[in-house]
């Protein structure tokens, strides 16, 4: 009888996160959503318009047109923002990009025609020596506590802030300058989440939500919440997955969530939502403990019989903790941060030469600062140059012109070939060489490519044998069961 009490409290998605954690296939899971989300055929067309080229904060992080955010008053009609909506869940979100200093009235005014209460940004303006966003809200310091925006008509006033451990919540006041009418905006800065990572634990973040969800944000009576990071898709799309699923276990039950399908789903309004295998696994870690202690979802589960599975798994300390209070050094490349991240999860051993033979990103690259915010490198970076022809060679549509950033931060360029040499033989064999080179990234990509599916089916084949997860004899008996089924089927 006891155990038929305890079973409900051990949900799919909980027996789905564990059985893919002991097996390190985070990653493995992550890229088969990406190439089952690489099939959409949705066009960008509104973003390549040489009007509004110079309004992405990323040259490969682009609005689709289906749902695209369409302003209705002020200088244009773009803005890189998409209303994402998860109508089973009773949700809508606005996801867009961290403000730039030539689209901070286009934000504002997305605020103000969208009717939205708040707005949740989820990145420090300055991040790892780089502006991620553009100070768009007034600060408390300021002289008069107002910025105005004349392109839109419209002017932000502060109010007043309440600051926690790991986020501050402002009031915002804005107003339309012709007819004098005003709003309050609510103002959720989360700023303990580093740049493509994940908070240290769910429980800040969940706290967050809470706070979020009693303030009347999420609310159907008023519009969609603008959500951002510095992309708008890597913690954007983990804040909004984890909300979705939390709505859907609060009005269905427990098992009623299919964490992969939603995202799938998600990913369906705007591009490349969650960036990182970690983003999956933190999500998958935030609804198991959101569906056991958000005190707003209705779950009838023991709390004296909750395990932070999350911090168990990932074996976090104080010590780690403190480590993180400081900022960490620049990473490299994003396609190439990645990259080494993946092939990490793939191989228990990784060496260099197994990490060189991917020769394109996992996933969107995220270019890093426009030079507009960072002062140009003297030099350009080591390797930079194969790197710019690998995301050339993937994504002509992603090709930096002059002066848009690119993936490592610095202002793009263009290769520049020497001047012709007498010496045809010379130019003949550099020629040579470089065809070679590009013959063996592509030959390097379908291996790459053949053992991603080969690791894939081994997780497939191996979710079928006994597994002993530790949490008792009814969860293996039912739980990694519906898995398999859930996993094969995907398959």
């Amino acid at each position: 009888m006891t155990s038929e009490t305890q079973e409900p409290a051990v949900s799919n998605v909980e027996t789905q996160y564990l059985e893919i954690n002991s097996k390190g296939a985070w990653a493995i899971l992550y890229q088969h959503i990406r190439n089952e989300c690489n099939n959409y055929e949705y066009e960008c067309n509104e973003s390549k318009k040489p009007q509004n080229r110079s309004l992405n904060r990323y040259r490969d992080v682009a609005p689709y047109d289906h749902t695209r955010i369409i302003l209705r008053k002020g200088p244009c009609d773009y803005i890189n923002a998409n209303l994402v909506r998860m109508d089973h869940a009773h949700r809508q979100y606005i996801l867009t990009q961290g403000p730039l200093p030539n689209t901070t009235g286009h934000f504002w005014l997305m605020v103000w025609e969208q009717n939205s209460k708040a707005v949740l940004m989820l990145n420090k303006v300055i991040e790892k020596d780089q502006v991620k966003c553009h100070q768009y809200w007034p600060l408390e310091g300021s002289s008069d506590h107002t910025m105005m925006f004349p392109d839109v008509g419209l002017k932000v006033e502060y109010v007043s802030k309440t600051e926690f451990s790991d986020y501050t919540t402002r009031i915002l006041r804005l107003t339309d300058v012709e007819t004098k009418e005003s709003r309050e905006i609510l103002h959720f800065h989360y700023t303990t989440w580093p740049d493509f990572g994940v908070p240290q634990s769910p429980v800040a973040f969940l706290q967050f939500l809470v706070d979020v969800r009693q303030s009347g944000a999420l609310d159907q009576n008023v519009g969609p919440p603008v959500v951002h990071c510095s992309a708008g898709i890597g913690r954007s799309g983990t804040f909004c997955l984890v909300d979705t699923c939390l709505v859907l276990i609060e009005e269905n039950g427990l098992n009623s969530v299919d964490v992969q399908e939603i995202l799938m789903e998600m990913r369906r309004f705007r591009m490349g939502l969650i960036q990182t295998p970690d983003q999956l696994r933190f999500s998958y870690a935030a609804i198991i403990e959101g569906a056991k202690q958000l005190p707003s979802n209705n779950v009838n589960i023991d709390n004296n019989e909750v395990n932070n599975h999350y911090d168990t798994v990932y074996n976090i300390s104080n010590s780690s903790v403190d480590e993180d209070d400081e900022p960490p050094p620049l990473p490299p490349p994003r396609g190439e941060s990645l990259t080494r991240s993946m092939m990490a999860d793939l191989s228990p051993n990784p060496t260099t030469e197994n990490v060189e033979d991917i020769s394109g990103p996992p996933d969107k690259p995220l270019p890093r600062e426009p030079p507009t915010y960072t002062e140009p490198s003297t030099s350009p970076p080591e390797n930079s140059t194969s790197i710019q022809n690998s995301l050339q060679e993937q994504n002509s549509d992603a090709a930096a012109l002059p002066g848009e950033a690119t993936s490592d931060g610095e202002n793009s360029f263009k290769t520049i070939s020497p001047p012709s040499s007498p010496d045809t033989k010379n130019e003949l064999r550099q020629r040579n060489l470089e065809r070679k080179e590009r013959l063996a990234a592509q030959v390097r990509e379908m291996k790459r490519r053949q053992k991603q599916t080969e690791e894939w089916q081994k997780l497939k084949r191996s979710l079928f044998k006994p597994l002993s997860i530790g949490i008792g004899a009814a969860i293996v008996g039912g739980g990694v069961i519906a898995l398999c089924s859930y996993l094969y089927m995907r398959g």
